[in-house]
């Protein structure tokens, strides 16, 4: 009996092209390039049964970050587990719009509140190498991730704290230059937590209250007391929740306000300053 090609088995398996191609090369350790080199590679049977079961664990709606353990975040390679939220690209204008406010050439401190797999904090650390970034998370499993991910891009500046919120944060780490979050903001009743990835990762990272908003209620009120003078919190939101948040901000007493919109073009991202 002939051998099942690489061609063959990514036809058979099911899925669109790019999502058979990712988990096929990792059932052959192998890079994506190497693989559509070869379409006529024969698979032994060990390997393609490895890939039609991850093929069918994927058509059983597992995210394709959590089959594979990792997912590539502003150019950097983020191991991920079932425990931390999967990075994805909205989250990256968090990153753009801190590095906005953040200095090259100066000493800052910065707080990354909610950290999951460490994804902004790291991504901070790598464009601004003079910043000390203290990272929280109230879940053990998910600083375990991240402090993995820091050893293995050999991040050294960025401390990891077990805690909820701001009660996570050492007296004397304070004030910081930035403040950045991506807290859970979805509402317990919204549709897409039954939808697609979301339905497998961790509940607790997701969302926050009847509207979505508990979270992001904490960190705006008690932002100002952990800032400098002038500094800042950036913090991710839901597509419709531009303008509570924005409200959110001025009743803080925040100045300076601003929305960013994500790669969608979708108000994604609010942000102000310390307004004394």
């Amino acid at each position: 009996m002939t051998a099942m090609t690489m061609r063959q088995a990514l036809l058979q398996s099911g899925l669109p092209p790019l999502e058979a191609q990712v988990l096929l090369a990792h059932a052959l350790r192998a890079q994506r390039a190497w693989l559509l080199a070869r379409p006529d590679e024969p698979l032994s049977r060990a390997k393609a049964t490895a890939f039609f079961t991850l093929a069918q664990r994927r058509r059983d709606g597992e995210p394709v970050a959590y089959l594979v353990g990792m997912r590539e975040f502003w150019g950097l390679t983020l191991a991920v587990t079932p425990n931390v939220l999967i990075p994805r690209p909205e989250t990256e204008t968090v990153v753009e719009q801190a590095l906005r406010l953040l200095p090259a050439d100066r000493d800052v401190r910065v707080l990354d509140l909610g950290t999951g797999s460490g994804a902004i904090a790291l991504a901070l650390a790598r464009e601004r190498p003079r910043a000390q970034i203290v990272a929280t998370d109230a879940s053990s499993a998910a600083l375990q991730v991240a402090r993995a991910n820091a050893r293995r891009l050999g991040v050294f500046s960025v401390e990891f704290i077990a805690g909820d919120w701001f009660a996570a944060v050492p007296p004397e780490s304070a004030p910081f230059d930035v403040i950045v979050s991506n807290p859970p903001y979805i509402g317990t009743a919204d549709p897409h937590l039954s939808q697609g990835d979301v339905r497998f990762e961790p509940i607790a990272a997701l969302t926050a209250g009847g509207d979505g908003l508990d979270a992001l209620r904490v960190i705006v009120a008690a932002a100002p007391a952990h800032l400098v003078t002038g500094g800042a919190l950036v913090v991710e939101h839901g597509y419709d929740q531009a303008e509570d948040v924005q409200a959110l901000f001025a009743a803080a007493g925040f100045r300076d306000l601003a929305s960013a919109r994500d790669l969608a073009g979708i108000p994604r991202v609010a942000l102000g300053r310390r307004g004394d």
